[in-house]
């Protein structure tokens, strides 16, 4: 019987290194057949003030000229009208009482799948830059999903504290990362994403645009308002000329979106978070991919923001995690039909701002301030759950755009309103079995000075 020789150490080690040089090669071939991904968000930016939507006065023209590259998403709302909840929505494809981070102070649960671990796992290196105090990782949490997050807060908000970033630090910061990405990496893919400030409260009002916007004052907020969109508008022109400059268009992915929108003064109300009205719900979201996604298509199906996640994913051929909730709107946009019509309901929450105290157990469950639903992108309902004169309000989109004739009547909410209801408030108590959150007194401050806490 022959003896099989065992190969000598030498042997082992080269073996071991044979091994670790193929896997390696294959990661790296395999890595570099998808595309880069770039992530463009915009705090408050409402999807009626930009240009492509019909506005009136030239606000967006690179956003515009952004989106008519791919598809537009023109029925698109947030699942809940508030920064951080948003942001964690957009990238676990969650709602936030899945996720647990439904107000601005509260960590989301850990360990929770989503889509840029999803990328990183296929070999994408992932960076975040961000420039709202909310996004803090200390705050939220959200950071353990990036291989590289940074906050750029070197600007005064509402001219007391340094918690917000200046649209062309941003810029910097993530054109710089890109640069050493590329240096060190090569052709290997990744995922960035530049959240802007603007046009969130306090507007400033930015004169070298309001002259072609044909505003000649500062002294109304709405028209302040326009100049920000103008101002972040032209930082991201400037940010898409860079990135070009490094990458072919045909390599990159772009998603552009708003965490949600602004009320400017409708139903009574300056500013977003506590309730559904389309002026803080409705959003911009847009996908550009030259040679993959046709140019000019417009997807008027009702879209979220938990949709992203599928979809890019499915974009680039990667499976789905199953806890995801969005639709996957892959397959239609990369062909040559548009994606057929869907009937679909469409789910929304609304929040206090942020915890009030330092440490509080029930800050989840007793911050739910209103649920609400919208079917077809036209029959919508709010439900507030602390308001009894009218708690129920119903609306037809399509005929009343700007909600100003409440439909309910006294009736009862629908069975979809309710089982929705039933679902965030068990999933509310469930995140609120977690740690409670605990605030030191500076992010207290930051907090209310942003206007987050009554």
């Amino acid at each position: 019987m022959a003896v099989q020789k065992r190969p000598s150490c030498f042997a082992k080690i080269l073996l071991a290194l044979l091994s670790v040089l193929w896997s390696s090669s294959t990661g790296a071939s395999e890595a570099r057949r998808f595309p880069n991904i770039l992530v463009i968000s915009v705090d408050t930016l409402r999807y009626d003030r930009l240009s492509i939507s019909g506005y009136e006065r030239p606000t967006s023209p690179h956003i515009d000229s952004l989106l008519r590259k791919g598809v537009r998403f023109e029925q698109a709302r947030t699942v809940e009208p508030l920064t951080a909840p948003s942001m964690v929505s957009v990238f676990t494809s969650l709602y936030p009482h899945d996720h647990g981070a439904s107000r601005n102070g509260i960590r989301i649960r850990p360990q929770l799948p989503s889509w840029p671990r999803a990328l990183a796992a296929r070999g994408y290196k992932t960076a975040a830059f961000v420039g709202n105090w909310t996004l803090r990782d200390e705050l939220l949490g959200l950071g353990e999903h990036f291989e590289t997050y940074q906050e750029v807060l070197n600007r005064k908000r509402w001219g007391l504290f340094l918690g917000e970033a200046t649209a062309g630090d941003l810029n910097e910061r993530s054109v710089d990362w890109l640069a050493g990405h590329q240096a060190k990496n090569g052709d290997w893919p990744f995922l960035l994403w530049v959240h802007y400030v603007e046009p969130h409260a306090p507007y400033r009002f930015r004169a070298k645009l309001a002259k072609r916007l044909g505003i000649k004052s500062r002294d109304k907020r709405s028209d302040r308002y326009d100049t920000e969109v103008a101002f972040v508008d032209r930082a991201i022109g400037d940010l898409l000329t860079e990135v070009y400059m490094r990458v072919p268009a045909q390599d990159l992915l772009v998603v552009f979106l708003s965490d949600h929108g602004e009320s400017l003064g409708e139903h009574g109300y300056w500013g977003h978070g506590r309730n559904l009205h389309e002026p803080s719900l409705r959003i911009p979201m847009g996908l550009t991919w030259e040679g993959k996604i046709r140019s000019g298509r417009v997807l008027r199906s009702p879209a979220s923001t938990l949709d992203l996640g599928p979809t890019l994913l499915g974009l680039i051929g990667l499976p789905v995690p199953q806890a995801f909730r969005g639709l996957d709107w892959s397959q239609g946009l990369l062909g040559e039909d548009a994606p057929a019509a869907i009937s679909r309901t469409t789910f929304h929450q609304a929040h206090k701002g942020a915890v009030q105290r330092r440490k509080n157990t029930q800050a989840r469950r007793l911050g739910l301030l209103a649920v609400g639903t919208v079917k077809d992108g036209d029959h919508k309902e709010i439900l507030r759950l602390k308001q009894e004169d009218t708690p129920l309000k119903s609306f037809g989109l399509s005929s009343d755009p700007k909600e100003l004739n409440n439909t309910a009547d006294g009736s009862e909410p629908s069975e979809t309103l309710t089982d929705w209801l039933s679902e965030v408030r068990a999933g509310l108590e469930a995140s609120d079995e977690l740690p409670p959150p605990s605030l030191d007194e500076e992010n207290l401050e930051q907090l209310r000075a942003l206007g987050y806490i009554d």
